[in-house]
């Protein structure tokens, strides 16, 4: 047994160990447990302090509000979550209820605990079934996708659902919503708080198959409300001369602007028919 494994299963000894206590609380003494953990970080502990009690509540609270105790295996997986590891798990292995452990944790520090998934569906699915386990104990939980794809979120409704203690969004969704809050034209329309834990379901795909394709603003239909606010920003970056000429009151674009528009909405012709349609602009 090496040092990561006989790591893991120290912990899930003291888990263990801490779940033969909470079994005996009541509803509202494991709720308080929430506010004990929140008052412990802010006087010093840290959250690796804190998960032998934290998972063995929350151990306590899948079962009492979902009807499921996590094996040994969901314990362990769990803490390699939180410490970072790749853990794989095979199908069948419940990888919704294990990843409950490390985001409660995480949600108590009131920062930025993010759970990216493989898509809408299992998002929303997730959100609504592990969120009320996250309800039950006092903490907020946010699904950043809507059911409808053709609903769009305003910069608030996108800040509430960053504010929640604990989201479950997709990789499509999330790294939109980063470019778009890094093209608002003042920082308090910015919506998104720093990262600070993310869980990655199917990393593998997520992170190389996923991640070899570009996310482009100008191209995603579900972003086109936003073209102006981001056109009218690529505007804002042009350097006369250089990037465009005013000639009788009209502005045109150097060969340096036309290059360097094509870079920033990644198209290959600035001009083409396509281009028009497809920014939902009628070609003349």
């Amino acid at each position: 047994m090496n040092k990561i494994d006989k790591r893991l299963h120290f912990l899930l000894g003291k888990v263990k160990e801490e779940c033969t206590k909470v079994k005996e609380l009541s509803d509202y003494e494991l709720k308080n447990k929430t506010l004990e953990f929140k008052e412990r970080l802010k006087n010093g502990e840290t959250t690796d302090d804190l998960l032998p009690e934290a998972f063995a509540v929350c151990c306590e609270a899948d079962y009492r509000v979902l009807g499921m105790f996590p094996y040994e295996v969901q314990i362990l997986g769990g803490i390699a979550l939180h410490l970072c590891y790749l853990c794989e798990m095979n199908t069948g292995e419940g990888k919704t209820l294990t990843a409950t452990m490390p985001m409660y944790l995480n949600g108590l520090t009131g920062k930025s605990s993010i759970l990216v998934t493989a898509n809408e569906y299992l998002a929303i699915r997730d959100a609504e079934e592990m969120g009320q386990v996250y309800k039950f104990l006092g903490l907020s939980v946010e699904a950043g996708v809507k059911r409808d794809t053709n609903e769009k979120l305003d910069n608030d409704s996108k800040k509430d659902v960053y504010n929640a203690d604990i989201v479950y969004t997709t990789h499509g969704s999330l790294g939109f919503d980063y470019l778009l809050n890094n093209l608002v034209q003042s920082k308090e329309d910015r919506f998104m708080r720093d990262f600070y834990y993310v869980i990655i379901d199917e990393a593998d795909s997520v992170l190389l198959d996923s991640a070899s394709m570009p996310l482009v603003i100008s191209g995603s239909p579900r972003v086109q409300s936003n073209l102006y606010g981001i056109t009218d920003f690529f505007v804002t970056t042009l350097v006369e001369d250089v990037h465009y000429e005013i000639e009788d009151k009209k502005v045109w674009l150097t060969n340096k602007g036309i290059e360097y528009a094509k870079r920033y909405f990644r198209i290959e012709n600035l001009y083409s028919k396509d281009t028009f349609n497809k920014t939902g602009y009628r070609h003349h």
